[in-house]
């Protein structure tokens, strides 16, 4: 995989899992709702008011585009699993950002993610 390739690929990686993240950040608009049918249409008011969600899916629509580039360039065998990658990112934004509780048994699941993915990418 070319430099440009592998741009792209961890560009729609990073976007995936700032998706989440922005998404994680606006749910706090709905905490404690209560979901029922008759409450839908209020919910979906107050997460097309919320910052955080709408930048989210913007984020989400971005990256559907630039995979569909990756995707373009680069076997679908070897960019999918790239997408675990986003576990790593989501998993330090989210202690970063929230809080999170990051214990040794994840960091050495991020490790095995990581070496797998290099593997992958090696060939």
């Amino acid at each position: 995989m070319n430099g440009g390739s592998l741009a792209l690929v961890l560009t729609g990686v990073f976007l995936n899992a700032v998706a989440q993240l922005c998404l994680k950040a606006g749910s706090a608009a709905i905490a404690g709702v209560d979901l029922q049918l008759s409450n839908a249409v209020g919910i979906l008011l107050r997460l097309a008011q919320n910052g955080p969600v709408l930048a989210g899916l913007a984020c989400y629509a971005v990256s559907v585009v630039v995979w569909i580039l990756a995707l373009s360039r680069v076997d679908v065998s070897i960019a999918y699993p790239m997408l675990s990658l986003g576990y790593i990112v989501n998993a330090l934004g989210a202690w970063w950002l929230f809080d999170e509780n990051v214990t040794l048994v994840r960091v050495a699941g991020m490790l095995v993610i990581g070496v797998g993915t290099w593997l992958v990418a090696q060939t």
